[in-house]
């Protein structure tokens, strides 16, 4: 008889999929700018390509981070509340899990940026956007330990900053559930306590047990006899708010914090359900979720080195064409697509095969998160 895994049998939230995908999305596109660095007067993003369809994106992409550390929150309580809680799983294998999802493709932007920014320097006589490259920052990255305390590092693979502020939430998830409670009270404690540290650790883990939240609601009425009734509330929410913040005409930057933290949770918990879907959505909604993080990491190192080579034939960027964009995006997607199937994933099941035990070593592996 074939083992089992120590956790649950792994069940893709394709609608979470692809909201992963479209925050990646966002930070892609927020960090379009980046291709302005260095190029003169302060860019206007009202002139950058696609803007009256994607002027979501440009103007509040930064937001997906919130609702990435709101989606990882959502993920971990559905998957791990349950085994870590009752010692089914142990510390050891549950960092070794997260970390062999994470550290490979960091390590390897990493020391591709860390080649590439000296190159820069001698061109221009500063570094491409994040400039404190030095040995210190450099340490601090290798553990994925960049971000851990205030202020931003600015440095290296630049995005990189949120995943290590995600590693504490990890660590305090890991701890909380097995040495504290269970109880979704300590989530709102937690929540509560978080937003008023003022700090990226606190957003992150305001964003991070709200999602969480989402999770356990959505556990706890799966065999609820009202479970539509409460769906239906929950869409009918998901669709009122955004409606009455454009019919009021709002100025969304003032209330982007209280709001994404109250809205976000309604809408994961609208996308976690199981609607029947063709297979072809399926299937493309599992790409996209898998791409995300190799597209997160990929896409600075890679407007770095189209900066470079821009710089050696003593051209300007022109960031303001559309066949430039879409030769920026397209590859970038393309990039991601081929890491994640090539490299992440390989990567990911060599760590593990190599660090579990022998007795975890033949079991099934879950699906990345």
């Amino acid at each position: 008889m074939p083992k089992t895994s120590p956790l649950p049998e792994a069940q893709k939230l394709l609608g979470l999929e692809g909201l992963r995908f479209l925050a990646t999305i966002a930070v892609l596109l927020w960090h379009y700018q980046h291709f302005a660095f260095g190029g003169g007067p302060r860019i206007l993003r009202s002139e950058l390509p696609f803007y009256q369809a994607l002027f979501p994106f440009y103007e509040a992409g930064e937001y997906g981070v919130w609702f990435f550390w709101c989606i990882s929150g959502f993920i971990f309580f559905w998957k791990y509340r349950a085994v870590v809680a009752d010692r089914t799983i142990d510390g050891r294998t549950f960092f070794i899990y997260r970390l062999s999802r994470l550290y490979p493709l960091h390590i390897a932007t990493l020391l591709l940026v860390t080649v590439l920014q000296p190159v820069y320097f001698a061109q221009h006589g500063f570094y491409f956007v994040y400039q404190n490259n030095d040995a210190p920052h450099f340490i601090t990255q290798l553990f994925m330990a960049s971000d851990w305390l205030p202020p931003r590092s600015e440095s290296f693979n630049g995005p990189i900053w949120s995943v290590s502020v995600e590693i504490l939430d990890y660590a305090i998830f890991f701890l909380a559930l097995r040495f504290v409670t269970a109880s979704p009270l300590f989530n709102l404690v937690i929540i509560l306590a978080s937003i008023t540290t003022g700090t990226q650790l606190g957003t992150s883990l305001a964003f991070f047990y709200a999602g969480g939240l989402a999770a356990i609601a959505r556990q706890a009425v799966a065999d609820s006899r009202h479970r539509r009734m409460l769906e239906a509330m929950a869409a009918s929410a998901a669709i009122a708010v955004p409606a009455a913040l454009w019919l009021a005409d709002i100025e969304l930057v003032a209330v982007a914090g209280p709001l994404l933290l109250t809205y976000a949770p309604i809408l994961l918990f609208c996308c976690s359900g199981r609607p029947a879907l063709p297979r072809r959505i399926e299937t493309l909604l599992e790409v996209a979720g898998n791409m995300t993080y190799s597209c997160y990491l990929l896409h600075f190192p890679i407007q770095l080195a189209i900066a470079l080579a821009y710089a050696a034939v003593q051209r300007p960027i022109p960031y303001g064409d559309h066949l430039f964009w879409a030769a920026f995006v397209l590859p970038t997607l393309v990039a991601s697509r081929l890491t994640y199937r090539w490299f992440e994933a390989p990567a990911q099941r060599l760590i593990r095969s190599t660090l579990l035990r022998k007795k975890e070593a033949g079991r099934t592996s879950p699906a990345p998160l």
